[in-house]
């Protein structure tokens, strides 16, 4: 029997996926791709700041500084990692329509890779985000539709379904599409640049959640790496009327949902699919004041204003830090310096605003007065 007629009766159906980027794209795919890593290779790596307080001795805090991205914010990072995972999954091609729901700094990231590509973006973000975010995502080419803050979810996808786009769905694919073995992902980078300090294996790795992709990468590379980073425990810390908190403490339970965090960027109205609770050992959830002051406490000692998602992520490394002390240990803890506070000139750090949200910073300020 000749080779072909066994071929012909034995394959029973032949056809080409319909719902994803057609071969004649492939080309572009491979160039969108060049570009991005291009894109990468151009960038340096963020700083890791020493940041001595003489009155917690035998304590080395440091702060990684991920405003420095070509973007501003740590979310440069997913952002990328988001749009490689869309086209090497063949759901972006040259012509395809990019929608995100965000709080506004991972659209502002999305919006500079689309920019970069030549596609078009809309971002589905809050009715309360700042003008600052606003006017950086259409600084890089994107469109901005608005909804209340637990509605961005359902608008963004119907936009996305109407126009046949991909909805980037950041906090479905925060965890899946960063490669958290390494590939210069945050956590490999915390770890090196850690690597020649006197205490190289933290105790304490602190950061917020937004999708909870950030936590689910560091918290799975210590795992990853037990030989070396087995000592290292990993803390989130929760805005106030964040559910996160609640779903950490009872897992398994599915909390209510809530209104939307007065820190943009931290903090959700429901329980993210990225946010992976098994990796985390621990939340410390922190009043909005305590973070709003420790974000222009630490603002003011750096000589250049942080957002306040970072002033969260210090108040609860200081609070570790306090509890070290006390139990007779020393250490390192290394926690995120998240975006610049030049987005939230008007909110965080308006008087007006504070007054109106009936915000009181004066007794924190007193309070870490103690590290000055």
């Amino acid at each position: 029997m000749m080779r072909e007629s066994v071929f012909e009766n034995a394959i029973l159906g032949d056809a080409c996926c319909s719902d994803t980027i057609g071969a004649t794209d492939r080309e572009w795919i491979k160039r969108a791709v060049s570009l991005i890593e291009a894109d990468f290779h151009r960038s340096a790596d963020t700083h890791l700041l020493k940041f001595p307080i003489a009155s917690l001795p035998g304590i080395d805090i440091y702060l990684k500084d991920e405003s420095t991205h070509p973007t501003g914010s740590l979310k440069h990072r997913l952002a990328r990692s988001l749009f490689l995972y869309g086209l090497c999954n063949g759901k972006i091609g040259p012509e395809t329509l990019i929608v995100e729901a965000s709080s506004g700094s991972t659209a502002i990231s999305e919006a500079y890779f689309a920019r970069l590509l030549g596609l078009e973006l809309v971002a589905v973000v809050p009715e309360s985000t700042s003008p600052a975010k606003i006017a950086e995502i259409e600084h890089f080419g994107g469109r901005c539709e608005f909804a209340p803050g637990s509605a961005i979810y359902d608008h963004a996808e119907a936009i996305a379904r109407a126009h046949g786009g991909y909805y980037m769905d950041q906090f479905t694919f925060a965890e899946r599409a960063t490669d958290w073995r390494g590939n210069n992902n945050i956590a490999k980078s915390l770890f090196q640049q850690m690597d020649r300090e006197p205490n190289p294996a933290p105790s304490w790795i602190v950061v917020g959640a937004g999708t909870g992709g950030t936590s689910a990468t560091i918290g799975r590379f210590i795992r990853y790496r037990p030989e070396q980073y087995g000592n290292t425990q990993l803390c989130v810390a929760d805005p106030e009327g964040s559910v996160f908190f609640n779903g950490f403490e009872e897992p398994g339970s599915v909390p209510p949902e809530c209104g939307p965090s007065r820190l943009e960027g931290v903090g959700r109205p429901r329980l993210e699919p990225s946010f992976i609770p098994s990796v985390v050992d621990r939340m410390i959830r922190v009043s909005d004041a305590a973070s709003i002051a420790t974000t222009h406490w630490l603002s003011q000692k750096l000589g250049r204003r942080v957002g306040g998602s970072t002033g969260l992520n210090m108040f609860a490394t200081l609070a570790l830090a306090e509890e070290m002390v006390a139990n007779g240990q020393s250490g390192s803890l290394v926690t995120l310096i998240c975006d610049s506070g030049a987005r939230y000139d008007s909110t965080i750090f308006n008087h007006d605003w504070l007054k109106a949200e009936g915000i009181d910073l004066s007794p924190v300020l007193r309070f870490l007065g103690r590290y000055d």
